[in-house]
């Protein structure tokens, strides 16, 4: 098999992976809270318990990136990770107490949260110069977050929120088998005496902190967008089907960012992205009822997640070496994701309260997308070229 037959190979195995990936998100981020929901827990236990999910994202990917920029072991982790999350998940399945579904959380999520910056990393260095065919490659994981938002919003009309476990362990040994067949080969990683060490300057600190307050600004989103729907009158099938509209606009925007990266530079498209995201919010506080705003907010999502991932992806290995390219994914993942994804479901969940407190939360979203807008302005000209 020739080279070229052998990366098509490996590209299609990779987008299994992003598939199953996000599938599993697709499953978990809208309908968790509706689970927890019906097995009795509170707003505030819900929103605790679901930025866990988000935490588990500040220390898995580092500490898997300093292994794999050690060794570049990188494919092989991706396997471990995925084969410990699919064992380690069986463990929710049992109708435990607050703590002990707390625990489970902390174990299954630390390893399947680890994947991904490994995941980024292999797929662009298997691109190589090809970097803009990274967005059609992560759309697959668009397809799988899709696919599943809608069966399982009706799943759960059918059968209720128990069928979730069990949705969940398909879809991970899903991931697993995806991830076989990927190469083992090891990066090898140039060891040379005067090798920069990672340095945080001022353009990737306020990139950082853009993506921080981006991710807090989605805690509401994340975390309870089915619930208030529901609380608005809307049944779990056809919030999935909203969900599954604003994916399917972050998939168009994934075939588009290419083109749009090559005119406008990164640096203009996170600008424009955050501030459709500070209006979106603004639409999700006041116009929730209007079944066409709420559409149209989420259209946005192209830009809340499409365009702003695609963009960062970019940003972050554009300015990271080779020998750095793993803990540069995994700390943005860890930051963004990790810290401001927990920080703004845990916030969400107090603010929300018995659901009188949810235009409010959305309103602060509004204005942490809008600060973030803000951050962006503060990275050096040079970096924006």
């Amino acid at each position: 098999m020739n080279q070229s037959s052998c990366i098509s190979t490996q590209l299609r195995w990779i987008s299994a992976c992003y598939f199953f990936f996000f599938a599993i998100l697709g499953v978990m981020v809208p309908y968790l809270g509706v689970f927890f929901e019906n097995r009795g827990f509170n707003p505030q236990e819900i929103g605790f318990l679901l930025a866990i999910l988000m935490a588990t994202r500040i220390i898995a990917p580092n500490i898997w990136a300093m292994v794999a920029d050690r060794t570049g072991m990188r494919a092989q982790l991706v396997k471990w990770g995925a084969a410990a999350a699919a064992v380690s998940y069986l463990s929710f399945f049992y109708d435990g107490s607050f703590t002990y579904l707390a625990i489970s959380l902390c174990i299954y999520t630390f390893f399947w949260n680890a994947i991904l910056a490994q995941l980024e990393v292999i797929t662009l260095e298997t691109l190589g110069e090809n970097t803009t065919r990274y967005g059609s490659i992560r759309s697959f994981g668009s397809l799988g977050y899709l696919v599943f938002v809608v069966s399982v919003g009706f799943a759960i009309s059918w059968w209720g929120t128990e069928i979730l476990p069990y949705i969940g362990m398909l879809l991970f040994v899903g991931l697993l088998i995806s991830a076989l067949p990927l190469p083992s080969d090891r990066v090898v990683v140039k060891q040379r005496s005067g090798k920069t060490k990672l340095r945080i300057d001022r353009a990737i600190f306020w990139f950082l902190v853009s993506a921080i307050l981006l991710q807090m600004s989605a805690g509401p989103f994340y975390g309870f967008f089915v619930l208030y729907l529901k609380q608005s009158g809307y049944s779990e099938a056809v919030a999935g089907i909203y969900v599954a509209f604003g994916v399917l606009a972050e998939i168009l925007m994934f075939m588009l960012a290419p083109r749009f990266l090559g005119r406008f530079g990164v640096n203009r498209l996170l600008i424009v992205s955050l501030g459709f995201t500070g209006v979106r919010w603004l639409l999700m506080a006041y116009c929730v009822e209007n079944f066409l705003l709420l559409g149209l907010s989420q259209l946005l999502h192209a830009f809340t997640f499409g365009l702003v991932h695609a963009a960062s992806i970019q940003f972050v290995h554009g300015y990271f070496d080779i020998s750095h390219r793993s803990k540069g994914q995994a700390l943005y993942a860890s930051l963004s994701f990790g810290v401001g994804g927990a920080l703004g479901t845990w916030l969400c969940g107090m603010i929300w309260g018995d659901g009188s407190g949810a235009s409010l939360a959305w309103v602060i979203a509004a204005i942490c997308a809008f600060l973030a807008m803000a951050a962006i302005f503060f990275i050096p000209e040079k970096a924006k070229q």
